[in-house]
């Protein structure tokens, strides 16, 4: 069907990002100062705040440099009288995983270590005679709050509390057997101590908050702080409910309730959300209501009720929720989005596309629980990967692959909350997607940016996850990835020609940022361009900044890098680098807690060296990266500091 534009989404579809789209505020802030400066906050006789900047980094090529976090960037501020002040920046971790660290009993806990439904420390056994809890090498999402009336014994300054999640462990201790999807991802709420003077945090106790209540936790990855703050948390690649012998489910299920066969695929691929408690524990709740899809970094809108999610996926599309009341996501209705017009190009000169959505229907969470207890697949559609000649079934792709389903009499909003992706791309939805990582929100320009990892698989016509009708159309893969811009309004109809009650649903879809894939690597390794972005994983939007920051999960760098964007000016600075192989993580740019700016950064799996590694590199930084790292099994919780 030809789409018919309105005159405000034709002048939208006219969007370009090759400017500001509103001028450079003359104030940003009376002050700003990153945690950890030793000279305190910029003093005011320097007058105002008018711009931040980054320098950009080198990309490391000695090995010290490479088989640690890396910081070798500095932060330029200018006041509103031209004056400029640079400082330079370094990185402060809280923990190494598998370090002991304080608990609230006044003893010790492992951090990132794995605990059952019982509360007991999962044991790794693989190594005869070396028994050892099980602990991540892959912390993630990350997020920096406050609360009102808390108290915790031993902290002196202000009460600041951090929530990191684990997403999963590489390998047991035997360094062989693969344990990706095998353990419950574990949640931990930090206590830190704020130096009221110099912004620097300290450990004070780490509390591993029970996941029993919601079944334990899947896979959980990336992570934003609600504008209400709490942790909203995420769990990514869903499985599959038809897969009766899911290797990883049953792993888990074996791991959490000690029987292989109690978990049940409908309890996971939802959205969890932990809220701290004033003493420094965590309550969590698990909200079922949201799409069952591979959610990955969510974004609360400024009005409280609209989510717009990533989809971390093959075949993954643009969904949106808008929950019946401020600050509770109990309850709500689920978009999903699809494209008026063919998306052929990713690249900064491409045209915008719009978008149009699709309502999939309305629940509650404890609807959707119930029927997560309730129903098998099979109750709910018939589903086929072979062509069964009916006229009643239905041809679509998901999970990267060609499906025929049919879905059960009265069971559709069953299938909308629990086979998300199925019904969606019955839905006609634009399912096109691959792994579409990180959003984060620029409000004052109501713009959206999202990641899309790689651009590839089902992007790319003639793949055989393509899907013709999702209007995703790549002649040929960006392997290096982008990152999109969509452009957000309000007085959007949905596709039954329902008004959506949200003034924050996007309506265009524009490429703002590509990388760039090398026909051969470099002398190093890389396969895609070392001084542009790769594989963009983790964003976060700084207001007061104006900066884009940009995490990388690249197969295509030595070192993945945490890049800073300067919307207004275009510039793109190399700000950190993390240890060779290791994934950029756990990104957060908290703006003011009490007074004080943090980046919060995390890394996982260093040592996961790609295939293009230069055999020399490998070897001048192995020695170095295991010795750093606990044999490859630790990774760093931290956050970028001054001085």
């Amino acid at each position: 069907m030809k789409p018919s534009h309105s005159p405000q989404r034709r002048q939208l579809l006219q969007w370009s990002l090759g400017a500001p789209l509103l001028p450079l505020s003359a104030s940003l802030a009376t002050t700003l100062s990153l945690g950890g400066c030793a000279t305190g906050p910029l003093s005011s006789q320097r007058g105002k705040v008018q711009s931040v900047a980054f320098t950009s980094m080198p990309a490391p090529t000695e090995p010290q440099a490479m088989s640690t976090m890396t910081v070798q960037s500095s932060m330029v501020v200018t006041d509103t009288a031209g004056r400029q002040q640079s400082f330079p920046l370094s990185y402060a971790s809280f923990f190494t995983t598998g370090d002991q660290v304080p608990n609230a009993l006044g003893g010790q806990i492992l951090a990132g270590g794995y605990f059952n439904a019982k509360g007991e420390p999962i044991m790794d056994t693989s190594v005869p005679g070396q028994s050892r809890q099980f602990f991540s090498d892959c912390p993630d999402g990350s997020t920096l709050t406050t609360v009102k009336g808390a108290s915790v014994k031993g902290v002196k300054g202000n009460l600041v509390f951090a929530v990191v999640q684990f997403e999963y462990t590489s390998f047991a201790n035997d360094n062989k057997t693969k344990m990706y999807g095998q353990l419950p991802s574990p949640i931990a709420v930090l206590t830190l101590d704020q130096d009221p003077s110099t912004g620097k945090l300290k450990l004070i106790q780490y509390h591993n908050v029970d996941t029993a209540p919601v079944q334990g936790l899947w896979i959980t990855c990336g992570a934003s702080l609600s504008p209400w703050g709490t942790h909203l948390s995420s769990e990514e690649y869903q499985p599959d409910a038809f897969d009766r012998n899911n290797k990883s489910l049953k792993g888990f299920s074996r791991h959490f309730f000690g029987d292989a066969n109690v978990a049940r695929a409908y309890h996971y691929g939802h959205m969890p959300e932990v809220s701290v408690q004033p003493d420094g524990t965590g309550r969590i709740t698990k909200h079922y209501c949201m799409g069952r899809i591979s959610h990955e970094l969510v974004e609360v809108m400024p009005d409280e009720r609209t989510v717009l999610m990533g989809d971390d996926t093959n075949n993954g599309g643009y969904f949106a929720f808008v929950a019946d009341r401020p600050r509770d996501l109990s309850s709500g209705t689920l978009y999903v989005a699809r494209l008026d017009g063919p998306l052929t190009q990713v690249r900064a000169d491409a045209p915008a596309v719009g978008l149009e959505w699709v309502r999939l229907g309305h629940a509650t969470s404890d609807q959707v629980r119930a029927w997560a207890d309730q129903y098998q697949p099979e109750d709910i559609l018939d589903m086929t990967r072979t062509d069964p000649k009916d006229d009643l079934f239905t041809r679509i792709w998901a999970n990267g692959k060609k499906e025929w389903i049919r879905i059960k009499p009265g069971m559709e909003l069953m299938a909308a909350f629990l086979e998300t992706h199925r019904y969606a791309a019955l839905k006609g939805a634009s399912l096109g997607f691959s792994k579409m990582e990180g959003t984060t929100l620029n409000a004052r320009d109501k713009i959206l940016y999202s990641a899309l990892s790689y651009c590839k698989d089902s992007m790319v016509k003639g793949n055989k996850a393509h899907n013709p009708q999702a209007r995703v159309d790549l002649s040929k893969a960006l392997n290096a990835g982008a990152v999109m811009a969509l452009k957000l309004t309000d007085g959007l109809k949905d596709t039954e020609g329902q008004t959506i009650r949200s003034e924050w649903m996007p309506v265009v879809i524009k490429t703002l940022l590509v990388g760039e894939d090398l026909s051969k690597p470099d002398r190093m390794g890389n396969s895609a361009h070392a001084d542009r972005i790769a594989n963009p994983d983790n964003l976060k939007f700084s207001e007061t900044m104006r900066v884009l920051f940009i995490g990388e999960d690249s197969g295509m760098h030595v070192n993945n890098f945490l890049w800073a964007y300067h919307v207004d000016t275009g510039k793109l600075s190399r700000v950190l680098s993390t240890p060779v192989g290791a994934e950029s993580t756990g990104l957060h740019a908290a703006e003011d807690v009490n007074g004080w700016t943090y980046i919060l950064s995390n890394f996982q799996h260093p040592g996961e060296y790609i295939k293009t590694l230069n055999p020399e590199v490998k070897r001048s930084v192995d020695g170095l990266l295991k010795a750093n790292y606990k044999q490859l099994h630790g990774a760093s919780v931290g956050y970028l500091t001054l001085g």
